[in-house]
């Protein structure tokens, strides 16, 4: 499983992001590829709907989304909502979506449920597939100065986000290439064959 973390912080320093390497971690130790896209590094133009873009970045990120089979997006929690960055990046690359899992993050001094059903609403109506839960959490008191997380709850959350990110996201990676291999057309994936 090559596994996709998606930053979606601009924060040098952001507990999201730092939450997200976490995770990817315990997604490789349990047998995954991982890599970590950084929007903040990235300078991706705003999404214009049927105005192609030129842009480096995102012909790069592209290559980064093709290569994911599963994804885990992050955003810090910008007034009940998920980051602009990351909306913009979901903007971009929707039609690549389809058949593939999202787990989520988000640094929240809330409960962050608001930003992961916003990033949840978009996935789904990029045909992609949910998680039914996520890792919400406050940096402020979930992390100590060390950087490690000091919440039994919050460990066990990203733990079994690395598990069943791979489990699951196997599941369906690989029910949606037989899908769209078949020729079976009551099935989600035939809209998706050439």
């Amino acid at each position: 499983m090559n596994v996709l973390g998606v930053a979606g912080s601009m924060r040098v320093g952001s507990h999201s992001t730092h939450m997200l390497e976490i995770i990817l971690k315990h997604a490789e130790e349990n047998g995954a590829q991982v890599r970590l896209l950084s929007l903040r590094t990235v300078d991706m133009p705003m999404y214009r709907p049927r105005h192609a873009s030129d842009s480096p970045a995102v012909a790069e990120t592209k290559k980064a989304v093709d290569w994911a089979d599963a994804f885990i997006l992050a955003s810090p929690d910008y007034h009940g909502s998920m980051s602009g960055a990351l909306k913009n990046f979901l903007d971009y690359y929707w039609a690549e979506f389809a058949g593939k899992l999202f787990g989520y993050v988000c640094a929240s001094h809330e409960k962050g449920m608001t930003v992961m059903e916003q990033m949840r609403t978009a996935v789904r109506q990029c045909y992609g597939w949910s998680l039914p839960y996520g890792v919400s959490f406050n940096g402020d008191t979930d992390f100590n100065d060390a950087g490690e997380i000091t919440n039994a709850h919050i460990t066990h959350r990203v733990q079994m986000t690395a598990r069943d990110l791979l489990v699951y996201g196997r599941l369906i990676r690989d029910q949606f290439r037989q899908d769209l291999a078949g020729t079976v057309q009551d099935s989600f994936a035939a809209r998706y064959r050439k």
